[in-house]
């Protein structure tokens, strides 16, 4: 099988900060794969790589031809517009006329539970209920790769067991005959058990472990062979 993307000897630095250093890194079609990390580690700085915001300063990255990508962030960018408005322009945007894209729209604002809200402006909308918004508007995109930083980080416990399920069943999903593939970051590491197949594990910038989600979990694989990581999930690593 042919990687989406592949990330050879991939560095990125602002200024004196090195971001990313070194990297070597697969991502496989139909993967779900979460990034772990202290905060700086270069978690998010990496997802965007992925999405192309940003570009390497050194090194390579190979993206499959045609790759569509969508991406989502902690704290989600919604207009100044009504739900389904906001949703319907991203579609219209793919080349939709705007009488489909409303339609369609709509079918996707009932996916994540939004349709009775469609009329509303979408930045009176709760935390939880932003997040779903955003959701909707990346799945628009039918994308190959999802993206997310931190996607339920700020949400209260009820609506992080919303977007997760949504996350899980839409990876899940075929999508033009293949799985979506999930990239994350999260510090959640209940999540990260429920929702990866694959962990990532970033300090300082480099890729330190990059396991099975069984292997990492495992405390006598983690003591073993990868010291940094098994003191970051006993808690040992600020």
């Amino acid at each position: 099988m042919t990687a989406m993307l592949e990330l050879r000897g991939v560095s990125l630095g602002f200024g004196a900060l090195q971001a990313l250093a070194e990297v070597d890194l697969n991502i496989m079609p139909g993967e779900r794969v979460a990034l772990v990390g202290a905060n700086g580690s270069g978690k998010s700085t990496l997802l965007r790589l992925l999405h192309g915001l940003l570009r390497a300063g050194q090194g390579s990255v190979v993206r499959r031809e045609g790759l569509r990508c969508a991406m989502l962030f902690q704290r989600p960018h919604v207009l100044r517009a009504s739900v389904l408005g906001n949703v319907s322009l991203a579609l219209w945007l793919q080349g939709q006329a705007w009488s489909e894209a409303r339609a369609a729209a709509l079918l996707y604002l009932q996916q994540v539970g939004l349709a009775d809200l469609a009329a509303r402006n979408a930045r009176t909308l709760s935390g939880g209920q932003q997040q779903r918004l955003a959701l909707a508007c990346a799945w628009a995109r039918r994308p190959d790769l999802l993206l997310l930083d931190e996607p339920t980080a700020s949400l209260d416990p009820h609506a992080k067991r919303d977007v997760e399920a949504l996350i899980a069943g839409w990876a899940a999903a075929p999508s033009d005959g293949a799985s979506t593939t999930l990239v994350f970051a999260s510090h959640n590491l209940g999540q990260v058990k429920r929702l990866a197949q694959r962990v990532i594990y970033l300090e300082q910038g480099r890729v330190l472990a990059d396991l099975p989600v069984q292997s990492f979990f495992d405390t006598e694989v983690m003591r073993r062979g990868y010291r940094q990581a098994h003191l970051f999930l006993q808690g040992e690593l600020t």
